[in-house]
């Protein structure tokens, strides 16, 4: 593809994700997870797409019905799968260490604060900010 035709990022910050126009991502940093599970906790629906059930279900040991049936449950919006929380809002695969999901989580999952966030999340995650060509050297993008 010819130079003028190379798409330029923006450097200009961008809203934290659609649900959440508050919060503004400085367009030079990645926010590399710590896994402190801040995002875990937070209430609403963790999506699970249609081509995610299979591996989350074989990393648990279970047929896809099976996985389904205990873990998901309709979506607020009633366009699809999401995982049940806990009572305290907590997502139902979160343990005590962490991610029970983690190597197969799903991509909304992988995509915390970068691709989605909410009001508030740098006061609870501990992301670590590093120069957005730091991470692409790391192959993080």
């Amino acid at each position: 593809m010819p130079a003028a035709e190379i798409p330029v990022p923006s450097r200009e910050p961008s809203c934290g994700s659609p649900g959440n126009r508050v919060s503004l991502l400085d367009p030079e940093r990645f926010y590399v997870c710590q896994r402190c599970t801040a995002c875990c906790k937070w209430p609403g629906d963790v999506r699970i797409e249609a081509d995610e059930i299979g591996p989350i279900a074989g990393f648990l040991g279970m047929n896809e019905e099976d996985f389904i049936a205990r873990y998901t449950r309709l979506r607020t919006n009633r366009n699809g799968l999401s995982l049940l929380e806990k009572e305290n809002h907590e997502c139902i695969m979160l343990e005590a260490g962490g991610c029970r999901i983690h190597p197969v989580k799903p991509e909304q999952c992988r995509g915390f604060p970068n691709k989605w966030n909410f009001p508030g999340w740098q006061r609870v995650c501990e992301a670590k900010p590093v120069p957005m060509e730091a991470a692409r050297e790391k192959g993080w993008l």
